[in-house]
C-alpha cells in the first residue's frame, strides 16, 4: 500500500507533465478541468444558449476525467488519509496571527472560512466576492491556472505564459496587499 501513499513533488510532476503530451500524441486532446463545467451544463441544460451549442459528447472523455478526480479525492480523503493536522508553514502561520486570523482548522483559517463567517462582510468578500471573481477570472482567461500553466505552456503557447504571468502576479498581489486590507473587515 506504500504506492497510495502521497508521492514526491519530482515524482508526481513529471508524471503530470508527462499526460499533456500523451494527450496530444494517443488522442489530439487538451488537458484542463475549466472547460468541463461547459460540458457539463451543454449536456444537462440544453437551452437555447449559443455557448452551449456544441457537440459535448466529443469531450465525454473529459467528463470521466473529472469524475475520476472527484472519486479519487473522496476515496483519498476518507480512506487513505492520515488523521491529523495539516501542516501549514510556520511563517505563514504567524503571519496570519499578526494579522488577527488565530483559529486554523487544517488548511482554511476557520477565522474566514466558516458557516457563521458567511453571513459577515468578511465572510461574503471571501467567500461569495472572490468565488466569483475565481470563475469569472477562469472564463475570462480561457481557462484555469493548471490548465495554463500545465497544457498551455508546455504547448509553448504564448497567451498561456502571459495568463500564468498575470496569475501569479494577482496573487502575489493579493497576498501581501490586499489580503491585509481585507482582514480588517
Amino acid at each position: 500500500m506504500d504506492v497510495l501513499q502521497p508521492w514526491p513533488w519530482y515524482v508526481a510532476g513529471p508524471l503530470i507533465g508527462l499526460t499533456v503530451p500523451l494527450l496530444l500524441i494517443l488522442g489530439n486532446k487538451s488537458f484542463g478541468i475549466s472547460a468541463s463545467l461547459r460540458h457539463i451544463c451543454a449536456s444537462c441544460f440544453p437551452a437555447g444558449i449559443s455557448f452551449f451549442k456544441y457537440d459535448w459528447k466529443k469531450e465525454q472523455w473529459n467528463l470521466f476525467f473529472v469524475f475520476g478526480i472527484m472519486i479519487g479525492g473522496f476515496l483519498a480523503t476518507y480512506f487513505l488519509s492520515v488523521p491529523g493536522r495539516v501542516e501549514v508553514s510556520s511563517d505563514t502561520v504567524e503571519q496570519l496571527k499578526a494579522q488577527g486570523i488565530k483559529n486554523f482548522n487544517g488548511l482554511l483559517p476557520a477565522d474566514i472560512f466558516n458557516w457563521q463567517q458567511l453571513l459577515t462582510l468578511r465572510g461574503f468578500v471571501f467567500i461569495i466576492i472572490g468565488g466569483f471573481l475565481v470563475g469569472f477570472g477562469t472564463r475570462y482567461a480561457g481557462g484555469c491556472t493548471s490548465g495554463h500553466a500545465i497544457m498551455g505552456i508546455s504547448s509553448l503557447q504564448w497567451p498561456s505564459l502571459i495568463a500564468t504571468c498575470c496569475f501569479m502576479a494577482g496573487g502575489f498581489a493579493t497576498s501581501w496587499l490586499l489580503l491585509p486590507l481585507l482582514l480588517k473587515l
